[in-house]
């Protein structure tokens, strides 16, 4: 005797009508089927929106529990109300084609609210509620749960404008009003519109007949939603909309991809296409861009989490540049190293100067503190860091040669030049790989000492997490009166290196600016 696949299914009228369609499908293939309705927690919690619940599937755990205690064979769900992982012991074994993935609006009169300041919408979406308020920021959104028929009743029942509901319920239930909306803008929830069928890996019985209903095209489409969605780490908690479709005529697929703050005045958005069949990475590739472009940041802001990582920086930042920041960085700053201009004498200027190297803006300040541009006479100016080349540029002359540190400056002057002498404006604390190489080389230096550098050390609290560092001096006058116990963020290879000599974990920016240390901060508080 043929074995009855038992299919579980929670107890609303859409979810019946979503095992019917399975237990049909399975029926025209020969298959035997019988209909267990198991009770959800989404469905017995009615007061409170989904994402105060704090529950991992919400609408699928009993279902869960009912497959691993024998109790059904195969379980129905709406796909997007599905975890991105699932329970060990449990696969997803087929998703039926897609219906309807838009989302759309049930009006109570008409649609001129729309244009208007002040209107009234409901859902019990975190992701329809964010976009709505994008779009439409002086709106109110009120929560809105129950089943298809107990939503569309509050409807009928309340003094709002309308309610957003996902297209495919409405419809499969022959219940979207005449007069509902398409919302095309709105990017749906991954898996929007689709039905998925999950079995015990171990069920070989089960899962051959079920693979026979899968839709191939809907299955690839889903998936890289959801994978996106699970690259995100967000889920019930995270306003995230995603959509992929394939484009039969140009043999590719289209992506979609969306994350917004809960009160909808952020948005991270991502469109991407690719052909069809290199698509293997098309989710991690847009997932990692909104991370990038800040996503993760806004996700712990919404979550409530408190001044979590501490930095300091070891030079004074502008409040632009602490804006650069998230909200859940705490920052103090204070200048770690003060410079004081020496008396540069006149008779190192007197005649024009073959070589001239200059390591940093403080070495142009201080050469322009004595002279006027006038009175410079510099035929050929190396320097190390592009915002000095622009400084020079801007106040002095033309730079024959820039390079990213003092190190590779000096190997460029020894290995591609025929030069034997060079003068060095330059501080009293300073690096001797410079001068070292230059030497070794048989170029003579002339260390013109243009500025002081002296250590104004403070005593950092042992609760910051990161210290911003931004010179070698800076990290030696920090290690006057603190511990090496953090994380070192570090404006370029010769800072990174001295810090290296103290800190177990070291972080060098991709360029050597104040802007791109704090991205470093940036990234590095996405990732934990």
């Amino acid at each position: 005797m043929q074995k009855i696949i038992r299919i579980g299914t929670r107890e609303s009228e859409l979810a019946l009508w979503q095992a019917n369609k399975v237990r049909k499908e399975l029926e025209e293939l020969g298959y035997q089927t019988q209909i267990v309705p198991i009770k959800s927690t989404g469905d017995i919690i009615l007061d409170k929106p989904l994402y105060e619940l704090g529950i991992t599937g919400i609408f699928t755990k009993n279902l869960d529990i009912a497959m691993l205690n024998g109790d059904i064979d195969i379980a129905v769900h709406s796909m997007k109300d599905v975890p991105t992982v699932l329970p060990e012991g449990i696969v997803q074994v087929a998703v039926l084609k897609r219906a309807n993935h838009n989302d759309v609006l049930v009006l109570k009169d008409t649609e001129e609210f729309m244009g208007q300041k002040e209107g009234t919408i409901a859902t019990g979406s975190l992701r329809r509620k964010a976009q709505w308020l994008n779009r439409y920021p002086t709106h109110n959104v009120v929560d809105l749960r129950g089943n298809v028929n107990t939503r569309l009743e509050k409807v009928d029942a309340n003094e709002w404008n309308g309610a957003v509901f996902a297209a495919a319920g409405l419809e499969r239930l022959g219940k979207r009003p005449q007069g509902a909306i398409s919302l095309s803008w709105m990017v749906p929830a991954p898996a929007q519109g689709a039905i998925m069928v999950t079995v015990l890996d171990e069920d070989t019985f089960s899962k051959d007949a079920c693979e026979q209903i899968n839709d191939r095209d809907t299955e690839t489409c889903t998936t890289i939603e959801r994978e996106f969605l699970n690259r995100l780490e967000g889920g019930c908690t995270a306003p995230i909309g995603a959509l992929a479709y394939i484009n039969e005529v140009e043999k590719e697929i289209n992506f979609k991809g969306v994350l917004l703050s809960r009160d909808g005045s952020k948005k991270i958005e991502i469109s991407k296409k690719v052909p069809l069949g290199r698509h293997k990475f098309l989710a991690k590739d847009c997932a990692t861009h909104i991370i990038e472009k800040g996503g993760k940041l806004i996700m712990l802001e919404d979550e409530g989490i408190e001044k979590e990582f501490s930095i300091y920086s070891t030079k004074k930042l502008s409040e632009i540049q602490k804006k650069l920041l998230p909200t859940t960085v705490s920052t103090e700053d204070s200048d770690f190293i003060k410079i004081r201009f020496n008396r540069i004498a006149p008779k190192v200027i007197k005649k024009e100067i073959e070589n001239v190297v200059i390591t940093s803006k403080n070495g142009v300040e201080a050469i322009l503190h004595n002279f006027t541009k006038e009175e410079l006479q510099f035929k050929n100016i190396y320097c190390v860091g592009r915002r000095t080349k622009k400084l020079i540029e801007q106040r002095i002359g033309k730079v024959t040669h820039v390079e990213k540190n003092a190190k590779k400056l000096a190997e460029y002057l020894a290995g591609f030049l025929k030069i034997e002498e060079v003068t060095y404006f330059c501080s009293n604390l300073r690096l001797d790989t410079l001068t070292a190489i230059l030497n070794a080389n048989d170029i003579k230096v002339n260390e013109v000492e243009a500025y002081k550098t002296t250590y104004s050390s403070v005593k950092v609290d042992s609760k910051v997490n990161g210290v911003l560092f931004y010179s070698p001096s800076t990290v030696e006058s920090y290690m006057e009166k603190n511990e090496p116990n953090k994380v070192a963020f570090c404006i370029g290879e010769t800072t990174a290196k001295e810090a290296q000599k103290y800190f177990e974990e070291v972080q060098v920016a991709k360029l050597p600016t104040v802007e791109s240390v704090l991205e470093l901060v940036n990234l590095h508080f996405a990732k934990k």
